[in-house]
């Protein structure tokens, strides 16, 4: 979805032609995989942070056009709606002082962007969903002026036959709306990690993300509030999967959600995904390129438009177009810090790596309907979820991140030979705050308890912590 389309107006001709390409292209695909044509590197990782533009009032600011022209940074991109933006970091190999050069350079870029957003009277703020955003906010008015938008709210409703979307979340309460377009989708932001890895291992690290999504949504859940509403640890899960719902009232039998867990492990490669894409997704935008079967255009854009909670990408070199192979893990909330977002980096490389070289393979001893359970339990219920794990065994999600999780992750960074300074840093963020029970989610309803239900003081109060620089788990009330 960050390529962007010349027009938001489709014909039946694009719609067969894009389909045509797109065999054509997945054919090409799956000959790559034959023939091992991907980069053969060390693992490469980086993030998206998705960001919030909020005014003087801790109301959403819709600035982001003006804000991106002062700003001028191209790690700085707009996002579906106009108080939204993202943040990037450039890949970096996952080796040596990887976990200190990624913070300092989002703290080089989140500083730049609250210079920039001061002048304009308003402050950059990062969350799973901002607890004083309101139904009025998420209007069509405030989409960012970008193509791939508009044929995007235009084509979920029309897969929808007009009807509005619906949200329906229970949780601590229930929150039931209708919404008339995808704007509701701009409500849910997140830190979304990128992992480039060979190809030979590429299937591992894609299952070990599947079974890692559960302790990763629950130990960084930053989301309990939605319409000033107490859902789940982690509402931006179901809010997402809502917002895109292309199914409608009567889904045909079989029908895949557009956001999604998936539908099983990849059980020969990451190939799977794209045949899947192929076989059961409908074409969202069929937008045509000129460009040569081997940029995969076609395929790319596709994928783009599939919101699997863990997406495989086929990136291209910028350098020599050679092909490769990226996980990007997107089950994670815009964290309350810059150490914590990228500690919550570091937690999922970590077990990525130690668990994608487990033998016997996590996949082989939890059944992929378990993860997907596991994660929406930990989703709805965050450290306080039980879950299934490789042993049988039914356990509490903080302990096992605190007696299992957190060592076998240091052990994993320690095999990639990152510094030891960094790892006992960064993972050390990740003790404090299971050891003190303390993420996003519980210092958000901690506050509430404390000072009562009002979302504009609550912002405040998170807006000032978060300044000061400190992890959530040192965030007082």
């Amino acid at each position: 979805m960050g390529q962007e389309i010349d027009s938001a107006r489709f014909t039946h001709r694009d719609f067969e032609t894009f389909a045509r390409r797109l065999r054509e292209e997945t054919q090409l695909l799956a000959k790559w995989f034959t023939e091992q044509r991907f980069e053969d590197t060390s693992p490469i990782g980086g993030f998206e942070l998705e960001a919030w533009l909020v005014d003087r009032d801790c109301k959403p600011a819709p600035l982001n056009e003006v804000f991106l022209e002062k700003l001028a940074n191209p790690l700085v991109v707009p996002e579906l709606a106009k108080f939204n933006v993202e943040l990037n970091t450039t890949p970096h190999r996952l080796a040596g002082s990887a976990l200190s050069r990624m913070h300092r350079e989002l703290q080089a870029t989140l500083d730049a962007c609250n210079r920039v957003a001061a002048e304009l009277g308003a402050e950059v703020v990062t969350i799973g969903i901002l607890p004083t955003v309101g139904a009025s906010d998420l209007s069509l008015r405030n989409m960012s002026s970008l193509q791939r938008y508009r044929a995007l709210n235009e084509q979920v409703l029309r897969l929808r036959g007009g009807r509005p979307l619906q949200l329906d979340i229970a949780g601590r309460e229930r929150l039931r709306v209708e919404h008339g377009d995808v704007m509701i989708e701009s409500a849910a932001t997140s830190l979304q990690v990128h992992l480039q890895v060979r190809q030979s291992e590429a299937g591992r690290f894609y299952n070990a993300s599947k079974v890692l999504a559960a302790p990763m949504v629950a130990a960084c859940a930053n989301a309990p509030y939605f319409y000033g509403k107490d859902l789940w640890d982690e509402t931006r899960i179901p809010v997402f999967e809502q917002a895109v719902d292309v199914t409608g009232e009567e889904p045909a039998a079989g029908a895949p959600s557009r956001v999604t867990f998936g539908m099983d492990y990849v059980r020969e490669s990451l190939l799977d995904c794209f045949r899947v894409n192929l076989d059961y997704y409908d074409i969202l935008l069929p937008r045509l390129f000129d460009d040569p079967p081997e940029r995969l255009s076609h395929l790319r854009l596709h994928n783009g438009t599939i919101w699997r909670w863990n997406r495989p990408l086929i990136g291209l070199s910028q350098q020599n177009g050679k092909a490769h192979l990226r996980i990007e893990h997107r089950v994670v909330s815009a964290p309350n810090s810059i150490p914590d977002t990228i500690a919550n980096a570091a937690l999922f490389f970590g077990l990525a790596q130690y668990y994608a070289h487990r033998q016997p393979p996590p996949e082989s001893e939890l059944s992929f309907q378990a993860a997907r359970r596991n994660f929406y339990q930990a989703a709805q219920h965050g450290l306080d979820a039980r879950i299934l794990w490789l042993a049988g065994e039914t356990v509490s999600v903080r302990e096992l991140l605190i007696k299992e999780l957190l060592p076998h992750a240091r052990e994993g960074l320690d095999s990639l030979r990152l510094d030891a300074s960094d790892v006992e840093r960064y993972l050390g963020i990740i003790s404090h705050r299971l050891r003190r029970d303390q993420n996003g989610t519980a210092w958000q309803r901690a506050y509430v308890a404390r000072h009562g239900p009002d979302m504009t003081a609550l912002l405040r109060a998170y807006l000032s912590n978060q300044r000061s620089g400190a992890p959530v788990s040192e965030w007082d009330l």
